[in-house]
């Protein structure tokens, strides 16, 4: 067995949230000087580390998303998956590191281009200022065993504030009401599981039961479908009992606004827009993220992802055209573009490596945005692909990264680079 394991451990102990990952971009630096690599460092923090004349590129992010206690994580095995208590384990991206450490120990030619804030919006990737040698580049952030990334979606997130004029105080009348805990997911690949949005489960409910919105705050993340949403509303009627929705009486007066928010959220699509057949996953999607709506201010956040850049043009046109319709101001941000589903010989090298460890493969394309997009842009004369071991659950305190899939996913790289010197 190798030491990736091991590293990766470690890795979980070296706080790397998003926006805060300096501590493991040091330690990885001195990692790789240590074992003579040469490593040069961005304006945008991202980390080339490369040796001798490397024919491929292996390609991760070092940030994660922090969920539950995390950075704060603590690890243990259960029935074959390493987890995490109460936290997410940051396997999305670092069991990719480790790997990568673990090639650092044996020497081997190779560039290691490690990006910044992926998870914040491809931060890092969108400002790679490096010149690379090799002419393939693997990337190490898929999450099924056997399978070879080809295409993956672009995606924008969709800003939209607007402020509602104040009408008067009420004190009484007041509720506050929640819908707490539920399971979340991934925005792009979770999207077609069926798994509620707390923040449509509780405009339903409030819709339902004729109130006025004084304040609402829903979701965590923007690339996450949100586990709790909150409002604070108005009713001249008890509300009445639910079983995913938390009911409480309010004691504190708040302002009444004239605003149709209840009626836009209910409005909003969220979920999937159009499947791909061919592909068997979504082609386009809405994940409705965020809503914030305190003293009169109200700011929500929508992802939409595409298959093609053209799909990604629908999906955010009719949602920006709904909200302007509702009088919100809108902008957009972090957008990404899509890569297209290509078969090369660099494709079917890494194909051909996997199917001989696992003994079947699939090329596939994935509902979620892959820094490939956004390199291939970059590097339009490198070739890509995307691989990775099993990893369930990302993004959230259930992830947990199948062990024995680890050191297999380890040798179809070893393959690819064997067959490339």
């Amino acid at each position: 067995m190798s030491k990736i394991l091991e590293y990766f451990k470690r890795i979980t102990q070296i706080p790397h949230c998003s926006n805060d990952t300096t501590q493991l971009r040091d330690y990885l630096i001195e990692f790789a000087t240590h074992r003579g690599y040469s490593v040069v460092v961005d304006d945008a923090h991202n980390i080339l580390i490369s040796k001798a004349h490397p024919k491929i590129a292996l390609q991760a992010h070092y940030d994660m998303v922090c969920v539950g206690k995390a950075p704060l994580i603590e690890t243990y095995e259960e029935e074959g998956w390493l987890k995490a208590k109460d936290a997410s384990l940051g396997a999305d991206n670092g069991v990719a590191i480790a790997m990568m450490m673990e090639l650092m120990d044996r020497g081997v030619a190779c560039e290691f281009l490690l990006t910044n804030d992926e998870e914040i919006g491809l931060v890092g990737a969108k400002a790679v200022a490096f010149e690379l040698q090799s002419h393939c580049m693997l990337n190490l952030d898929s999450e099924e065993e056997g399978e070879v990334c080809i295409g993956c979606a672009g995606g924008e997130d969709i800003v939209a504030t607007q402020t509602f004029e104040a009408l008067h105080s009420v004190d009484d009348s007041i509720y506050e009401v929640g819908v707490y805990g539920l399971s979340g997911g991934h925005s792009g690949v979770d999207i077609d599981k069926g798994i509620p949005n707390a923040i449509k489960v509780l405009v339903e409910y409030l819709k339902a039961n004729d109130v006025q919105i004084l304040s609402f705050e829903g979701g965590e993340r923007r690339n996450s479908i949100p586990v709790n949403a909150k409002a604070l509303v108005y009713a001249p009627h008890a509300l009445p009992p639910c079983d995913k929705v938390t009911i409480r009486k309010g004691n504190r007066s708040s302002n009444l606004t004239q605003n149709n928010l209840l009626e836009l959220l209910d409005t909003l699509p969220h979920g999937v827009l159009e499947y791909n057949s061919e592909l068997d996953i979504p082609q386009s999607s809405v994940n409705l993220a965020l809503v914030a709506f305190v003293d009169n201010q109200a700011t929500l956040t929508l992802t939409t992802r595409g298959m093609s850049n053209q799909a990604l043009a629908l999906a955010s046109g009719g949602v920006v055209e709904l909200l302007n319709r509702y009088g919100f101001e809108v902008k957009k941000e972090e957008g990404y573009p899509a890569w297209n589903s290509i078969t090369n010989d660099f494709t079917q090298l890494v194909h051909s490596a996997m199917k001989e460890e696992f003994g079947d493969s699939a090329l596939v394309a994935i509902h979620a945005g892959l820094e490939c997009g956004v390199l291939l842009s970059q590097y339009p004369h490198i070739a890509f692909a995307s691989i990775g071991p099993t990893i369930a659950s990302p993004h959230s305190t259930s992830e947990k990264l199948k062990i024995d899939s680890i050191e297999k996913s380890f040798r179809v790289v070893c393959k690819i680079i064997e067959c490339l010197q």
